[in-house]
């Protein structure tokens, strides 16, 4: 439509005649342009980045806006990554970013290039190896997901076409194309609801492929379409949808329909997340319904929130880069330092042109400098292999291969949901056994989100369901104890509209399927009805309000029902709903009732609902809400006012401006909604009981005693989050809380607060000491925070004098000196803030979140490592983390054991990886001391390429996979273990030079222990002595012995595979030598290794030289195990003897009782 079309339209077009109905959310769009957004009807005179869908592609009438038709993305879904043509040069592309493939592949072009010492077979078979696996698995990866795309985008779907339904399949389907879904079919793309074949044109519908919530959400037809329930009557439809751009947020659309009657002016409506439905989700408890098409293929929100998140990376893999460089310096410097030998050794006369190798006119022209460089590129490349090209791929194998161990456990398996544990990414398997921060949400993670009505107090009086009354239990369901005296006329007309105001505050939906959870209930009987909802605290209300005797029945025709106590039917008018959102925490109705009276009931958190009460007995419930919260149960506050019709009136137009806008329609609906509830009456107050999970207060303990800092981010208000820490043991009897809260702030300035409990903090901090098994130490003051969320955002809001900064290390500084915190009354930014606060202060600790709604998951995607609760929030937490387990007792045996494991089993697979690499090049340098610095190999090219690929590699694949240094059991039994590998113990600098120096010595005696063994002798019978390749070999063959003999000491857990792989490497090794040196192979232009290891063999003194070598190269290690296990024993040292001691004991005490049983008369 024009913009001087847009000024004529009469603001009761825009009003529809009528109350609108609830919000709907929907994309149609073809129109990509920006469009100017309707002036008369939102009030907004800047441009909109929307687009315009045409409902069937039938053009607007006459005088109505242009019909400009753009293209848009078809319906097919493509997940792939490749394409047939593209795969190879995309996948190298993409391989070749990592630095150590790039370094492998320099190194390959330099040995093609110039003449180098080895062969380039040497570095390119290897990296070949590592380049064609990896494209073979994930181009095997993509094959798989070409062949999903081609199922989902073949199935078929009912079009409607000139008034009659057309199959085709789905990658067919366009933008504008009105769809006919039936009952238990998803839908192909995103819809605009039109129509259903129920006759209040609703339906019903399941995310559980999108959120993972399997309840029943309703959504409603848009109110001018919901008639036509013919192919025909909805392929004469006339109508153009406006709405925002593909956007991958699930719960919300911001749009409008224009539906054109005849000639006059369009009629518009407003759309929301309510009228949108989701390709993905499924129709459940609907014959059929219409839909038009609006976003397509990868346009959908199912595909845009498919988009991959923000890789992390763990402390490991950082270390791992960090030792890489190491290596690469000293790669660089032994090619320098050879290098200028080199010339040193030839500056001497008849050392540069030996007789036996003098050098042509072109050699001797060339320039030194550039000599130089060559000579220092062929050593680079002599000694590249210190770089383990195969540890990257051992690595990865290692991770992904590993992380089949959590999916597998039984342990983690709750029988009660039927889940089990879910890997979504195993890069950060080794992260879980760093953890030194845990952040939790309350409710659903620590408590069980079941929850149980307890109590209502309506203006100061008491009303508990079935309790009990002068020692009996009051018998019939709609009985009630009066704790406090019956409250007068007055008071009973205040308790109804109050237990009305429970029944018709909400979003609840009556179940009316045979399927229902519990028996079938009719609205009409007096039997209870079975209520479905997203949120379990409006259930738990609805049901409490009940066994008070008001019965919410149903939704009907705009109309709810509800039955009172004497068994009468009321009938209230649905006028609007302002629907609950995180940041108001409170929800409103406005119903008329059948005398015609406009009332608006708000419920909501009491901080959210005192500030705007204007009567009512505030100080009497607020002591109850109090007292109720301080016990640990979850309140609800509850208000209305009257409204006159002149007041709805301008409340209705308000809300209609603001739900047409297309532009900061959000911004624009909380405006008007501050606007609307104000001035309420308090009525009363609820209490539901949300119960604790099983063994949350041991898992808490358990990682307490691990050295594991634990913090309870939530939005509850502080009494009720605190009596919860308490039950779960986060705070105990002698914790002295701290508290940052804005009732503190009223008194006291933020800097004064924060100085004071500085001071009362830090003056222990010395002795504030942790005992290495139970924690803290009991004769040390125990201390523990409360902050809420108002006291946080002063803390990191940024001032002009900078002291921003000093607030939060103050703030900090209390917080490393308490044993837990607890941060109450959070929005969803605060809660990832605090994560973010933690994560990147000075001593950079590895974080977790753990959750199970979507109010969790910017934390989760903050910390760390993300853990989602598979609850009844839905699934939005367990998709957007990097774990997810059934409960929180899970969380125990995740990071304690399996985190342990993979943190022990990483660390020796990345140190023994350069250890075995610094004995196979450090020879290979010692060696140009001996050859002159004439680049010749030690090695034999077969040697260098299949030591890092099969000689050496599945043994440490293997250990790094079933090792188990402490049994499972004695894990779970003593979390103080955990602290033994804690701040990256394994991997840090000391373990690292050890390791390294290690290499070195074997690699000395090797090198040395062969040359002074040999030197001048004869080492055959017939006189023969050893030549170059011979004494290279008998190095190798002493190095592969030493290093998988080393893997074999440091095996704790020994398994059948274990055995069968380090004794079958060392057989593959010789068997392989054998045949090498002894078959003449066809393809061979040369046979410089033939019999040498034969010919080796042959000798006695070879024997000797490679046991004493071995033993030699394996003694220092073994001297220093058992010296530090024995003066200076670690926690984890000190039960592998207790355990060891153990397991001698039994056997002899059972070996006595047999004798003595057998000489028993």
């Amino acid at each position: 439509m024009s913009e001087t079309q847009v000024s004529s339209v009469p603001r009761e077009a825009c009003g529809l005649e009528g109350p609108p109905r609830l919000l709907l959310g929907v994309l149609v769009a073809a129109q990509t342009a920006p469009l100017k957004s309707w002036a008369e009807c939102a009030g907004e005179e800047d441009c909109v980045d929307s687009r315009t869908v045409y409902v069937g592609h039938r053009e607007p009438p006459p005088g109505a806006e242009a019909y400009i038709p753009h293209r848009c993305p078809d319906n097919r879904i493509v997940s792939s990554k490749y394409t047939f043509w593209n795969f190879i040069p995309k996948n190298l592309f993409e391989q070749f970013r990592r630095i150590a493939n790039f370094y492998f592949l320099i190194i390959f072009l330099v040995q093609l290039i110039i003449d180098t010492p080895t062969s380039p077979v040497t570095s390119g078979l290897p990296l070949f190896f590592v380049i064609t696996v990896t494209a073979i698995k994930q181009g095997y990866e993509d094959w798989l997901r070409h062949k999903a795309d081609s199922a989902v985008n073949q199935c078929p779907v009912h079009f409607v076409q000139h008034g009659r339904l057309v199959r085709k399949q789905s990658r067919k389907l366009r933008v504008g194309d009105i769809v006919m879904v039936k009952e238990d079919e998803t839908f192909p793309c995103d819809l605009i609801f039109l129509s259903s074949s129920r006759a209040d044109g609703t339906c019903h519908v399941t995310t559980a492929s999108l959120d993972g919530e399997s309840s029943h959400k309703t959504h409603y037809a848009v109110q001018d379409t919901k008639g036509f329930h013919t192919e025909e009557d909805i392929d004469s439809l006339h109508a153009t949808i406006e709405c925002e751009r593909p956007q991958p947020d699930l719960y919300k659309f911001v749009g409008r329909i224009n539906v054109y009657n005849d000639l006059n002016d369009p009629v518009v409506r407003p759309l929301g997340s309510e009228n949108l439905l989701l390709r993905g989700a499924t129709l459940k408890n609907t014959e059929k319904i219409f839909g038009v098409a609006v976003y397509t293929g990868m346009e959908t929100k199912m595909a845009l929130n498919y988009q991959s998140k923000s890789q992390k990376r763990s402390a490991v893999e950082k270390s791992m880069n960090v030792f890489l460089i190491v290596y690469l310096c000293i790669l660089v410097s032994k090619a320098l330092i050879n290098t200028v030998m080199k010339y040193v050794w030839q500056s001497e006369p008849f050392r540069d042109e030996p007789w036996y190798n003098q050098k042509t006119e072109a050699e001797r022209q060339r320039n030194l400098l550039l000599r130089a460089f060559t000579d220092f590129l062929a050593f680079m490349v002599l000694f590249n292999y210190i770089i383990p090209v195969s540890m990257y791929v051992t690595v990865e194998m290692q991770k992904f291969l590993g992380s089949y161990f959590i999916t597998w456990d039984e342990e983690m398996f709750d029988e009660e949901t039927g889940e089990g544990p879910l890997v979504n990414t195993s890069d950060l398997n080794e992260e879980l056994g760093q953890v030194e921060y845990v952040f939790t949400d309350k409710t659903g993670t620590l408590t069980e989100n079941n929850m149980e009505f307890k109590e209502c107090c309506v203006e100061g009086h008491v009303y508990v369901p079935h309790a009990i009354c002068n020692g009996q239990v009051l018998p019939t369901a709609a009985a009630i104890d009066m704790i406090d005296a019956s409250p007068g006329a007055g008071g009973r007309e205040r308790e109804e509209l109050f237990f009305r105001a429970v029944c018709l505050c909400h979003t609840i939906q009556v179940k009316d399927d045979d399927e229902a959870d519990g028996p079938r209930k009719s609205p009409d009987s007096g039997k209870r009805c079975a209520y479905i909802s997203s949120s379990p605290d409006e259930v738990a209300l609805v049901e409490g309000i009940q066994r008070l005797g008001f019965t919410y029945l149903r939704l009907k025709d705009n109309y709810m029902e509800l039955r009172n106590r004497d068994n009468d039917i009321e009938r209230f008018e649905l006028l609007e709903i302002l629907s609950f959102d995180s940041v108001r925490r409170r929800m409103s109705v406005i119903v008329k009732s059948a005398t015609g009276e406009i009332y608006l009931f708000c419920k909501g958190a009491d901080s959210s609902i005192f500030p705007r009460v204007i009567e009512g007995k505030v100080d009497q419930i607020r002591s109850r809400v109090e007292r109720n919260a301080v016990e640990g149960l979850r309140t609800l506050c509850v208000a209305y006012k009257r409204l006159i019709q002149e007041e709805y009136e301008g409340i209705y137009k308000l809300l209609q401006a603001a739900k047409v806008a297309l532009h900061d329609r959000e911004r624009k609906l909380a405006e008007a909604y501050e606007q609307i509830e104000k001035d309420l009456i308090l009525l009363g107050a609820t209490a539901v009981e949300d119960r604790l999970q099983e063994k949350a207060a041991d898992t808490i303990e358990a990682l307490q005693k691990a050295g594991i800092k634990v913090w309870v981010l939530t939005g509850d208000k502080m009494e009720t989050a605190a009596a919860a820490c308490y039950a779960c043991r986060l705070f105990r009897r002698n914790t002295q809380l701290l508290e940052v809260t804005t009732k503190r702030l009223e008194e006291q300035s933020l800097h004064d607060v924060l100085c004071e409990l500085s001071k009362t903090v830090l003056h222990c901090s010395a002795s504030l000491t942790r005992d290495s098994f139970s924690g803290l130490s009991a004769d040390v003051q125990d201390y523990g925070l409360i902050i809420d969320g108002a006291a946080l955002s002063l803390i990191m809001k940024p001032h002009e004098d900078g002291s921003s900064s000093n607030y939060r290390e103050l703030f900090l500084d209390i917080c490393r000196n308490c044993s837990a915190v607890l941060c109450c009354r959070m929005a969803p930014l605060q809660k990832a803030q605090i994560v973010k606060l933690i994560k990147f202060s000075k001593e950079h600790p590895i974080t977790l979140a753990i959750g199970d709604g979507a109010n969790d998951v910017s934390m989760i995607l903050e910390a760390h490592v993300g853990i989602g609760i598979i609850g009844k929030e839905g699934r939005q937490a367990a998709r957007n983390s990097d774990y997810a387990i059934p409960k929180f007792k899970h969380l125990k045996k995740m990071l304690l054991v399996h985190g342990h494991f993979y943190y022990i089993r990483i660390s020796e697979l990345v140190q023994y990886f350069f250890y075995k690499n610094v004995c196979f090049i450090f020879p290979q340098f010692l060696y140009q001391f001996f050859c002159g610095f004439s680049q010749q190999t030690l090695y034999d090219t077969a040697y260098l390429t299949l030591y890092n690929i099969s000689f050496t590699s599945l043994p440490i694949l293997l250990h790094s996979l079933t090792e188990q240094h402490v049994a499972m059991d004695t894990l779970k039994r003593d979390p103080a273990l955990y602290r033994d590998i804690a701040k990256n113990a394994l991997l840090c600098w000391r373990v690292f030079i050890y390791w390294t120096f290690l290499g070195v010595f074997d690699a000395l005696v090797f090198f040395f222990g062969a040359y002074f063994m040999f030197e001048n002798t004869t080492v055959t019978s017939n006189g023969q002595v050893f030549g170059n390749w011979t004494f290279g070999t008998l190095v190798f063959t002493v190095m592969v012995f030493t290093v998988t003999l080393k893997l074999a000491l440091d095996t704790h857990y020994w398994t059948w595979i274990n055995h069968f792989v380090i004794w079958g490497s060392l057989l593959f090794y010789v068997v392989f030598s054998l045949l090498w040196g002894g078959i003449i192979w066809p393809f061979l232009s040369y046979q410089r290794m033939y019999y040498v290891f034969i010919h080796m063999l042959s000798s006695g003194p070879a024997w000797l030289a490679i046991v004493l070598l071995v033993a030699v190269s394996l003694l220092p290690d073994v001297l220093k195990k058992v010296l530090c296990r024995q003066l200076w024993p670690s926690a984890t040292e000190r039960v592998q003897t207790r355990n060891q001691c153990l397991s001698v004991e039994q056997p002899t005490v059972f070996m006595l009782s047999q004798t003595s049983s057998s000489l028993t008369f």
